[in-house]
């Protein structure tokens, strides 16, 4: 049985069909009959922002959080182009999200027209895949299609851009079941024998590294228990990318903690030294890497993927393994158990004895002040008194990101939301409020800096509106951190345009949205203004006044390989080579 209904009234039950529980947008001339549509409703939640970058933010947190589709809707012109940020950041981190863009009427396109823009030929190279509906008959196919592409394969931003004529014209009904998605069908498993070829380099292995990504979150919840059992049951040390914390718990034994560019000492002399490399849903990215040519020198390297285009794309690989992770990771336990359960004893005793030995200097140390609040204390005494509770964290860009994932401890996928590929300043905030709304009972924390809140700071006027009581944890320097670290290690100490003269009082701000602020700068008064945010029944920021020329170490510069980075602790700081010493 077909229906017949209007484009704007498609849209809404393609979404109702897709089973979307909220959409994030910002209404214009050109979605206004969608928005009419979406009044004379109630199944779908719609969250009203103050700016399109933050609503795709927000869908980019639902996302993450939840494992579903996020979804945003946004008008023609500068709608669309304000979303461009967001689409890039979600294309580059693998994030499911369909954006719903408004545009002129079809006769009118291509006259330069009122809020008129190219949205397919500007969001083309930043989003998975796009369309422009120009046949009313074709709008509810082509969401459906849209829903498959951006949550099949490698996870990825989706647009559809609607005319307006389209919306108001009438049409037939598509339904899911019937939608044509056979085109797009990504592999699933992985090959028999490029899996067998890497259960035979474990045998053998004597350093053996498992190096984790945002594939295996992506993947599901099944994929990080597959990857704990995997292994617990092998006894291989484990380390990950940015993206990939929670996949595997960071209080597990086997943990080696974060690797890259602010990554732990031993995650990246294990890079750097081990012989059998296994990355599992990581794509090789620069802040990983470092040198090319000096990338773990020494290892065969094995790359498990959904997306074909990454093997071999930066690093070349000895095996590749096209797949999804779950069901690699699944035959790969499988084959691995059935041929005896093996691992080189003597060599992994040796290894984990080395790795112990890199361990033991205690890369994370600084120094403490009885007189100013230290970023990585501060950290700490968050991480100390949220731990355990039902936590989800969101991060700004910069310092506080990196000390962030250096000093908070995540248990579990889907807790940590935070912008990689694409370093977005303004990401965190927003994205809170879309994890908020995923999680409305949940403790929602945003780690930020000072310059990266500010650029979305207007969203705390939606988290007021629709009661999300999201926690703003800035630790404010007063500076561009990350670029004044730069800036003070690699350019003479030469400050340009690194800090601001005139930064708002945070608290007033606070007061002004209609929630609470508050600002600590005495070490003393932390714990008890954290416990005060956490029990607060609704938004607050929180001004942390914390040292303003701390720098975030380990850090391996620009050109360098893993086995020498820039070390801060208690007492020195240097670059440290892999055998302990200073480098000078």
């Amino acid at each position: 049985m077909t229906r017949q209904m209007t484009g704007a009234r498609m849209v809404v039950q393609a979404l109702k069909d897709q089973g979307v529980e909220v959409v994030f947008g910002y209404p214009g001339g050109a979605v206004l009959p969608i928005y009419d549509e979406i009044f004379q409703q109630n199944d779908i939640r719609h969250i009203l922002v103050r700016h399109e970058q933050g609503a795709i933010h927000m869908a980019e947190g639902y996302a993450r959080s939840t494992g579903k589709v996020g979804v945003a809707l946004v008008t023609s012109g500068p709608g669309a182009t304000n979303a461009v940020t967001g689409l890039t950041d979600a294309l580059l981190d693998s994030i499911p999200i369909v954006v719903l863009s408004g545009q002129v009427p079809t006769f009118m396109i291509g006259t330069d027209a009122f809020q008129e823009a190219d949205t397919i030929g500007i969001t083309r190279p930043c989003t998975k895949h796009n369309w422009l509906v120009k046949d009313t008959d074709k709008l509810a196919e082509t969401i459906h299609q849209a829903f498959h592409v951006a949550s099949h394969g490698r996870p990825g931003p989706v647009l559809i851009d609607i005319p307006k004529d389209v919306q108001f014209a009438t049409g037939t009904y598509m339904e899911p079941a019937t939608a044509r998605v056979s085109h797009y069908q990504p592999r699933m498993k992985g090959d028999p024998e490029a899996i067998a070829a890497m259960v035979e380099m474990m045998e053998t292995a004597e350093r053996p590294v498992f190096y984790t990504g945002g594939g295996v979150i992506n993947s599901g919840l099944k994929a990080s228990a597959l990857l704990r059992e995997f292994v617990a049951a092998t006894g291989f040390p484990i380390t990950s990318t940015l993206m990939g914390l929670g996949a595997y718990p960071a209080s597990g034994k086997n943990w080696l903690g974060m690797l890259g560019m602010h990554g732990l000492y031993e995650a990246n002399l294990a890079m750097h030294g081990c012989d059998l490399m296994i990355n599992i849903g990581a794509r090789f990215d620069d802040r990983i890497t470092g040198r090319i040519p000096d990338f773990s020198p020494k290892s065969k390297k094995v790359h498990v993927d959904i997306d074909p285009s990454s093997i071999n794309k930066v690093i070349r690989v000895d095996v590749g393994i096209v797949g999804d992770i779950a069901h690699v990771l699944e035959e790969a336990l499988a084959l691995w158990k059935s041929r005896g359960s093996k691992v080189n004893k003597d060599g992994l005793a040796k290894w984990w004895k080395q790795i112990a030995e890199w361990q033991a200097v205690k890369c994370l140390g600084y120094k403490g002040s009885a007189k100013v609040i230290k970023p990585q204390y501060a950290l700490e005494r968050l991480e100390a008194l949220t731990k355990g509770m039902d936590r989800y964290i969101t991060t700004e860009v910069g310092q506080h990101q990196m000390w962030a994932a250096q000093y908070l401890g995540f248990e579990d996928p889907n807790r940590w939301m935070t912008s990689g590929g694409l370093g977005t300043m303004g990401y965190g905030l927003p994205a809170s409020i879309g994890v908020q709304v995923a999680h409305p009972d949940s403790l929602v924390i945003n780690v930020a800096g000072e310059a990266s809140w500010l650029m979305n700071m207007q969203e705390m006027g939606t988290a007021m509106q629709f009661r999300a009581p999201v926690k703003q944890f800035i630790l404010n320097n007063e500076r561009l951190g990350m670029v004044r670290q730069w800036q003070e290690l690699l350019h003479g100490q030469r400050y340009s345009q690194s800090w601001s003269e005139s930064l708002p009082d945070f608290v007033k701000l606070a007061e002004a949205f209609g929630c609470k602020g508050i600002q600590v700068t005495d070490p003393a008064d932390l714990d008890d203004a954290i416990m005060e945010m956490i029990r607060y029944d609704g938004p607050f920021i929180f001004d942390c006044r914390v040292e303003k020329h701390e720098n975030c170490f380990p850090m391996i510069p620009s050109g360098k390989p893993h086995n020498e980075m820039l070390l801060g602790d208690a007492d020195t700081q240097g670059v440290i080579g892999a055998k302990g010493a200073v480098l000078v």
